[in-house]
């Protein structure tokens, strides 16, 4: 099998990698839109060659989108229009519900593969690209029954080659379960770091008295605008959901503090302290 994967970041760039180390494909090219990256992921050997869309199209049996959700519609549209019986074109992008809606009535829609895995960091770019970054994280196929089985299956045989446990539910249930689990991580590590960089004006010394918990609570924050501002529009439904449930609990906290509530707050942590037995 011949892939080609478009967007050599933290995402395109570690699948490319991982689909090179576990023998999954015998060429695996990219197309990149910036010189640097591009030249920066051939010096990485993230990719074999770097190649054009019309290259790839005649080429690869699997072309992978790895470009940030705004683009994805259009370009997963582009890209069916053209593409071959026996071609499978996935997506990695965090939010599927619009992707999902726009190419519904295309008829090659079957060949879509729909499906966010579970994974990223803070950094990006080539560099940021990983060896085994998806071993063990969850991944999830969305509306499996509208992608042609074939196609679906294959894309099953990578996850599972590449140790990924496979979950399945509809590019609406996807969206709603990211805002909780990760866009609302991602929005709220904004929102301290910035409340910090306010305060740091007035007291200079914040930055030197932090430690693990302020450097682990606002790691996010170092991800990259042009990833993350699509996202917060792209599912802004789902994520305003979750804003108001969380502003709601922050102000519960706020009130416990201002009247000494011990009691409370010992019980709110204590409630809290139940994500425990998820996360464990």
């Amino acid at each position: 099998m011949k892939a080609t994967v478009i967007g050599l970041g933290l995402i395109g760039g570690s699948f490319a990698l991982s689909l090179k180390d576990n023998a999954l494909c015998e060429r695996v090219t990219g197309i990149e839109h910036s010189e640097k990256s591009a030249q920066r992921a051939l010096e990485l050997g993230l990719v074999d060659a770097i190649v054009t869309l019309d290259e790839a199209l005649a080429e690869s049996d699997l072309i992978v989108l790895a470009t940030p959700v705004d683009t994805l519609p259009v370009l997963a549209t582009k890209i069916l229009n053209r593409l071959g019986p026996n071609q499978i074109l996935m997506d990695m992008g965090s939010t599927k519900q619009e992707l999902c809606e726009v190419t519904m009535m295309h008829p090659h829609r079957g060949r879509l593969v729909a499906t966010p895995p579970m994974w990223g960091t803070e950094n990006s770019g080539p560099d940021a690209a990983v060896h085994n970054a998806f071993k063990g994280r969850t991944v999830v196929i969305c509306d499996r029954h509208l992608s042609d089985d074939d196609a679906a299956k294959q894309v099953e045989h990578i996850y599972r080659t590449l140790g990924m446990p496979i979950k399945y539910m509809s590019a609406e249930e996807q969206d709603m379960h990211c805002a909780y689990i990760s866009h609302i991580s991602h929005i709220t590590s904004f929102a301290l770091a910035l409340t910090v960089l306010e305060k740091e004006r007035e007291e200079e010394h914040i930055f030197d008295l932090a430690g693990g918990g302020f450097e682990s609570t606002v790691r996010l924050a170092k991800s990259l605008p042009q990833t993350w501002a699509p996202i917060f529009l792209e599912n802004k439904y789902n994520i305003l959901d979750v804003l108001r449930e969380h502003i709601h609990q922050l102000q519960i906290l706020r009130r416990m503090i201002e009247r000494d509530d011990r009691e409370g707050l010992v019980e709110a942590m204590q409630r809290a302290n139940k994500i425990r037995e998820i996360l464990h």
